[in-house]
């Protein structure tokens, strides 16, 4: 499987499927990266992995157009997002082929502002007992789109920001390579327009498996994202 990879920021999430794919090459290969901003370091850190990578500023929705154009010339199968901030518009023929990791349990604590350490000070100032991580379908709305896993962490007392942070993207770096894997395997089938994973998924760590999604939504609204 030929896998696109967009991002905003400094790029964690692509090193770590990075590295799972180099001890896991039957399983897919990342052909592009692509990012919103010509600084973003996550451009810097892909070339370092010999990984082509290119910048695409999306301002708008619209802007879509050309990230795809671009995923298509590199015969991408999916688009993984790992940080990715813009609004996407899905194009016809890549519906169910784009993947987002959000770090907290949609339907909480997601949707447009919420993001990096502002998700998980909100997850604090609400005085949650867990938070975590949910890997989503992406359609044209903000952390909105069928789930396929979830993966719950504790809240423990004296966390911080940072050490939420932490523990969350702990379970993401789990997760996200997880999720590649069942498509890969073709083991993502979808029944009344929800993914349903065939032969189950691996016990232990807080894993979640589900069939669709409830509505997204949260109870705090912090500033938007861009």
């Amino acid at each position: 499987m030929r896998v696109g990879f967009l991002l905003s920021g400094a790029g964690r999430t692509l090193e770590n499927l990075h590295a799972y794919l180099a001890a896991n090459p039957a399983v897919a290969e990342i052909v592009a990266v692509i990012a919103d901003r010509a600084d973003a370091f996550g451009l810097t850190r892909a070339r370092q992995l010999g990984i082509p990578a290119y910048c695409h500023p999306c301002r708008t929705p619209g802007d879509s157009r050309a990230i795809f154009d671009r995923l298509d010339g590199a015969g991408a199968d999916v688009a993984l997002l790992g940080g990715f901030l813009r609004l996407l518009e899905i194009p016809a023929g890549w519906e169910r082929r784009v993947l987002n990791i959000h770090p907290a349990l949609i339907p909480k604590y997601c949707g447009r502002g919420f993001h990096g350490e502002r998700v998980h000070r909100a997850v604090l100032e609400a005085g949650e007992s867990e938070s975590g991580c949910t890997v989503h379908f992406v359609d044209n709305e903000y952390d909105h789109g069928p789930i396929l896993l979830q993966e719950r962490v504790p809240v423990v007392a004296g966390d911080t920001v940072e050490t939420l942070a932490a523990r969350v993207f702990e379970a993401e770096c789990r997760t996200y390579p997880l999720a590649l894997r069942l498509l890969a395997e073709r083991r993502v089938r979808w029944e009344d327009g929800n993914p349903v994973i065939d032969g189950g998924t691996p016990a232990g760590g807080g894993m979640v498996r589900h069939r669709g999604r409830a509505a997204g939504g949260s109870a705090a609204k912090p500033e938007s994202r861009g």
